[in-house]
């Protein structure tokens, strides 16, 4: 029988995260660098991506480089591919995360507004899948797809005062997408030994919402069984998990890290 430490191993292997380089991203992306994986940081920042990686690699002593993409642009995915390719001559691991849109109420949100965060958080994800298909058939590999708590069940209206700090219809239909898309994938990429899972975050609101409404932290705290917000740090042992061979025999889940949201 594998040990543990043997399970969640992955050096030599090499991981795609879309939006690595994000608040929630940085800790996707460590975890993985902290196995011993080689990464591909990838985001329309490359700037922003190129840094990390950088001290990702110094840090965990892997190969990681920033690369630019936009999701929702089949050509440039094309193009960060055929880059994937020429670098590290695979993939093992894709994790959908890039996200980007505006904060919006039912009243305050546009065509526009709806249209962008559909393209973004759902056809984006989608049209990643589909670019990197070939690499991860190859090498029989994992995909993560990056869902929200607001992906299983609606925002309470009386948490959010104004559109600040609201999250758009748009954002918890893409995100509720992204856990049946996540079954779909599933199901039909089982034949090419590919498994694919998703991850809803709660309530891990940005350090800037943190210092700057504190009475809005206090709310999400008390709606929480746990009584606290959450901190990137909190989906190391989720992302550990599914990306490595310890999770071998799952495929087709959604799992909540919220603590305890989406119980009651």
């Amino acid at each position: 029988m594998r040990k543990l430490t043997d399970l969640q191993n992955l050096k030599g292997q090499t991981a795609l995260v879309t939006g690595g380089a994000g608040y929630l991203g940085r800790a996707i992306s460590e975890t993985l660098a902290e196995l011993g994986c080689n990464l591909v940081i990838a985001s329309r920042d490359q700037d922003k991506c190129k840094v990390f990686a950088e001290s990702l690699s110094e840090e965990f002593n892997t190969k990681c480089i920033g690369l630019q993409v936009d999701i929702t642009d089949t050509e440039s995915l094309e193009n960060l591919k055929n880059e994937i390719l020429s670098t590290f001559g695979g993939l093992d691991i894709l994790i959908n995360d890039a996200w980007s849109g505006n904060k919006n109420t039912f009243e305050s949100i546009s065509k526009e507004d709806w249209l962008y965060d559909i393209n973004v958080c759902l056809n984006g994800p989608f049209y990643t899948v589909k670019a990197m298909h070939e690499l991860l058939k190859t090498n029989q590999g994992v995909i993560l797809n990056v869902s929200s708590m607001y992906g299983m069940v609606a925002p309470d209206h009386r948490l959010y005062d104004g559109k600040k700090y609201a999250n758009p219809p748009s954002y918890g239909a893409a995100k509720a997408g992204i856990i049946q898309l996540t079954k779909y994938l599933a199901s039909f990429l089982s034949v090419d030994g590919i498994r694919v899972n998703s991850i809803s975050p709660g309530p891990f609101p940005f350090e800037s919402t943190i210092a700057e409404n504190p009475e809005f932290i206090e709310k999400l705290k008390q709606k929480n069984i746990l009584g606290r917000i959450g901190k990137p740090e909190d989906l190391k042992g989720v992302i550990a998990f599914l990306c490595t061979d310890a999770s071998l025999y799952v495929t087709g889940q959604n799992i909540s890290i919220d603590g305890g949201w989406t119980t009651w």
